[in-house]
């Protein structure tokens, strides 16, 4: 197990170019699930290369265990790797394959037969170690590359989207067992996905990345709940936060934002940095918009006027696309998958008020918001 800290990585592929990875400062812990999450070409797979020594280091230092890898040849760095095509040898079995990388490495025979069972038997590959790659299935060859990395008892796992290959019902349970594998291994593992509900599902804590740099950095809910500025919001979620751009106005008793024609109140205790005037965007889930009298007992919220413009029933839930006045895109709800309201209705839309975010209009970046508990909430 081990420690990787990175301290100002960058990374340029030509000379004049712009940098594909940009003073990216992390550290993943010993045993740490971490997951770099962002859109294509955001730089995490880059990343990732430059931790397994497949890309070199233009600015910055890497560090495994406090000794500085950035000269070091990756197959010195005691790293293994699964790659999203699996890489296997097609003309050798299962067995062959696993046993490979610890042939190159001059481990003894007896050990390595050793290794190689006790990693099919962890798997489930036993029955086909006498198989090649084109006599299994796309998760069965998924676990042969995980094994292969398994074997080899490394430092630090690095996985780059791994389960992109896999159809729907796979990779849900293939990703069952990558956790599985990691709570028994306790290695650091650093996984690359721009699947959001990977990252939420698997990470520890999770990097989203974007543009080459780091965003945020955080537990799972607490990123998604908090997120630091509007592309984490749009990003994170399925579907992403409802953004509507607003400005601040003065009501009787506090603040206020216009949404959909009506004035929804905002408690100046928890946006204590909000003052009228201020142009600022809107923040809801769309778990945190309910049909009228559909929100649950004792929960504060208020109806903002809107139309149901499509349906999306979805079994267990159902969405609602629905116009809002003021809002350049539609506003989705996640309600009941026994929903009452139908396409061309007017609804009045109760929003949490407690589950409400705002984000500067200009840099936007998150507007501070102190939870409900902090003690200095409740003495203002």
């Amino acid at each position: 197990m081990a420690v990787v800290r990175l301290e100002g990585l960058s990374k340029r592929y030509e000379r004049d170019g712009a940098l594909a990875v940009d003073d990216v400062s992390l550290t993943i812990a010993d045993g740490e699930f971490m997951v770099l999450l962002g859109p294509s070409g955001c730089g995490k797979s880059t990343t990732l290369r430059m931790i397994a020594g497949l890309e070199t280091i233009t600015d910055g230092d890497l560090y495994i265990d406090d000794e500085r890898m950035n000269r070091v040849p990756a197959k010195d760095r005691d790293i293994a790797m699964v790659f999203q095509s699996y890489a296997l040898y097609p003309h050798m079995t299962v067995e062959a394959n696993l046993a490979f990388g610890l042939r190159r490495r001059s481990v003894p025979r007896s050990e390595i037969a050793q290794r190689v069972k006790a990693t099919a038997e962890m798997l489930g590959l036993s029955p086909l170690l006498h198989r090649k790659p084109h006599a299994l299935s796309g998760g069965q060859r998924q676990r042969v590359a995980l094994g292969r990395a398994i074997v080899r008892d490394p430092k630090v796992f690095l996985l780059d989207e791994p389960l992109s290959n896999l159809d729907a019902a796979l990779r849900v349970s293939t990703r069952g067992e990558l956790l599985r594998q990691h709570r028994r291994l306790g290695t650091t593992m650093i996984y690359v996905t721009h699947d959001q509900v990977e990252a939420m599902t698997m990470g520890s804590r999770i990097c989203i990345m974007n543009h080459g740099r780091v965003v945020q950095v955080g537990p799972p809910l607490e990123v998604y709940r908090r997120p630091a500025d509007i592309f984490v919001a749009r990003f994170l979620g399925s579907p992403g936060m409802n953004l509507i751009e607003t400005g601040v106005i003065e009501s009787a008793a506090s603040l206020a934002i216009r949404v959909g024609g009506t004035e929804v109140p905002v408690d100046r205790r928890r946006f204590p940095d909000l003052v009228a005037g201020q142009r600022t965007v809107f923040g809801i889930r769309p778990e945190d918009l309910y049909e009228p009298g559909e929100h649950p007992p004792g929960l504060e919220t208020h109806g903002i006027p809107a139309e149901v413009v499509a349906i999306e029933p979805l079994g267990a839930e159902t969405l609602l696309v629905l116009d809002v006045e003021g809002s350049v895109d539609d506003v989705v709800a996640r309600v009941s998958r026994d929903a009452v309201a139908q396409v061309g209705d007017r609804v009045d839309l109760q929003v949490d008020l407690a589950a409400v975010r705002f984000f500067d209009a200009q840099t936007t970046q998150a507007i501070p918001v102190r939870p409900p508990h902090d003690r200095s909430v409740e003495a203002a």
